[in-house]
């Protein structure tokens, strides 16, 4: 289930949607105005690791 992020071309609100299927795009509209004018941004993704601040790329010597 994707989450994407999307942007009101009527009032500018940028916000987030969890997808469950075409059916849930097609309902989708504005959280704050109602409009169903919406862009779909690019967005990007987080992944987990360690909080060490290493990039864990070997650097090679």
């Amino acid at each position: 289930m994707p989450l994407y992020s999307y942007k009101c071309k009527d009032c500018g609100e940028e916000f987030d949607y969890l997808v469950f299927g075409k059916s849930d795009e097609e309902e989708l509209k504005c959280q704050k105005c109602g409009s169903k004018n919406l862009e779909r941004l690019l967005s990007t993704f987080g992944m987990g690791g360690s909080s060490s601040g290493s990039s864990g790329c070997a650097t090679p010597t």
